[in-house]
């Protein structure tokens, strides 16, 4: 299908795409590397009236370490993510979580601050990003602001992001020492997940001292499963982790589709989360 006819400009600065954005209002949208928006402009399931082209725009790709805090740019793709010695070693999450996206053809394409700014709950990097307690930068013509990934994806398709603000760069608290494992179920390779589990781990004395756990595609934003986390603090055995998994579809909302139920998704939830913890903490 065509998608309905709109301007195009290309900003060769951080502030000329904010200008950008800021004269389109909200006809204006960002377009990073395409692969999510440009589908749902063909399906007609977006009309922007101008697409503001921030590819080519300099200083948003590459990683860099400041202190213990990794900092990747928004316009980093996903293979690039996926090769970076930094990312293996200080979010190794991300990279195990990137790897399950799309294809080749898509990882070369997109970006791992387009896909963030989508906020699509049944993406995979979102709940990713949730589970290692990042954070977004943003810059806007009321200068630069940081968002803690908790509060960056607020519904459906939808985050913090105002209408004028650019997507920068994410900084994640370095992970280096704690296991990690996404299990994702889907109907088919490379779909999205009907359920995605991201886990991070930390261990003392053959005990989980630290849990996180994050839920792709089980309500309208990524969530962490907080009863679960509560739960698995402790847990030193396959079965009190298998127990504590029970809990995690506590507080969620998913939704049911032709794809599964919400009865469905929440059991998809617990088990695996039982899985990827196991497999985090090395007990699987």
């Amino acid at each position: 299908m065509i998608p309905p006819a709109f301007d195009y400009v290309r900003p060769g600065t951080v502030e000329e795409a904010v200008r950008a954005l800021a004269d389109g209002g909200e006809e204006a949208k960002v377009l990073a590397g395409g692969q999510s928006l440009l589908p749902l402009m063909r399906l007609r399931m977006a009309f922007p009236g101008l697409l503001v082209d921030a590819g080519r725009v300099p200083g948003l790709r590459g990683t860099r370490l400041e202190g213990d805090t990794l900092v990747i740019g928004a316009l980093t793709t996903h293979h690039d993510v996926l090769a970076d010695a930094l990312v293996r070693r200080h979010a190794g999450l991300l990279a195990a979580v990137t790897a399950t996206v799309a294809d080749p053809a898509v990882r070369h394409r997109g970006t791992l601050g387009g896909s963030l700014a989508h906020a699509d709950p049944a993406a995979d990097l979102p709940a990713a990003v949730l589970a290692l307690e990042g954070e977004l930068v943003a810059v806007g013509p009321r200068g630069r602001r940081t968002i803690p990934a908790r509060a960056f994806f607020v519904d459906y398709l939808e985050s913090a992001l105002a209408p004028d603000e650019l997507l920068v760069e994410v900084r994640l608290p370095s992970s280096e020492g704690w296991g990690f494992h996404y299990e994702k179920f889907q109907r088919v390779a490379q779909a999205y997940a009907i359920v995605g589990v991201a886990a991070l781990v930390r261990r003392d004395g053959g005990r989980i001292t630290e849990a996180r756990v994050s839920l792709t595609n089980m309500g309208a934003t990524p969530l962490r499963a907080a009863a679960a986390e509560e739960a698995l603090s402790g847990a030193a055995d396959a079965h009190s982790v298998t127990r504590a998994a029970g809990s995690a579809a506590v507080g969620t909302r998913p939704a049911g589709d032709t794809s599964a139920s919400p009865e469905y998704r929440a059991h998809l939830a617990r088990v695996l989360t039982g899985r990827a913890v196991l497999a985090a903490a090395g007990m699987g």
